[in-house]
């Protein structure tokens, strides 16, 4: 799936197609169009719940931190919540911009990594293709799991038993491939029936 353009949110569920309004109305992408943004998190893959936000990553170049603060503060800066921080993530320079528009939470993160390598895309497209392989069942049993207060990538973590911490896990996914996909999904389900 190309992730970076979501005209996809207009043939998915309510929630979904809301997003697209809300990201249209706000005028992210084009605001944003010189940081390769893209929408990453629970609401592409239709497993957000109650109070999920928008997670927008963005590729900003530390040089480009001023501007990119600049830009932020004066398209969003009025909105409700609105705060901006820098801190490091990863070992990298993170800007962090949060503020809520109509019942979305709104979340922008500015890294010097390209979008596709940052660990939230990377999560997106392993969790995208875990559930892919393992069927509505998979994804209704993880909503349920976040609805019960439970982190997404720990989530996947249990639901697909992964080894060790599943942030890391779900990275090493991203690039594996389908047969590698199809075996985890096919080993979580021999490993639930069993118990």
């Amino acid at each position: 799936m190309w992730w970076d353009n979501i005209a996809y949110l207009q043939q998915g569920n309510d929630r979904q197609r809301d997003a697209y309004r809300v990201l249209i109305e706000l005028d992210l992408f084009s605001v944003l169009a010189d940081y390769d943004p893209i929408l990453v998190g629970t609401i592409p893959l239709g497993i957000d719940v109650p109070g999920s936000d928008l997670d927008l990553i963005c590729y900003v170049p530390e040089a480009e931190f001023p501007r990119f603060r600049h830009i932020l503060t004066a398209m969003y800066g009025d909105y409700e919540g609105f705060t901006l921080e820098e801190k490091e993530i990863g070992g990298l320079p993170t800007m962090v911009c949060r503020f809520t528009y109509g019942r979305f939470p709104i979340e922008i993160f500015g890294q010097p990594r390209p979008t596709q390598e940052q660990n939230a895309y990377r999560h997106l497209v392993a969790e995208a293709q875990l559930l892919r392989f393992a069927g509505e069942s998979a994804r209704d049993t993880i909503v349920q799991m976040k609805a019960q207060g439970m982190k997404t990538e720990p989530a996947f973590g249990e639901f697909f038993h992964l080894p060790g911490d599943p942030y890391q896990a779900l990275l090493e996914l991203a690039d594996a491939p389908v047969e590698q996909i199809e075996e985890v999904v096919q080993q979580a389900y021999f490993i639930r029936n069993r118990s």
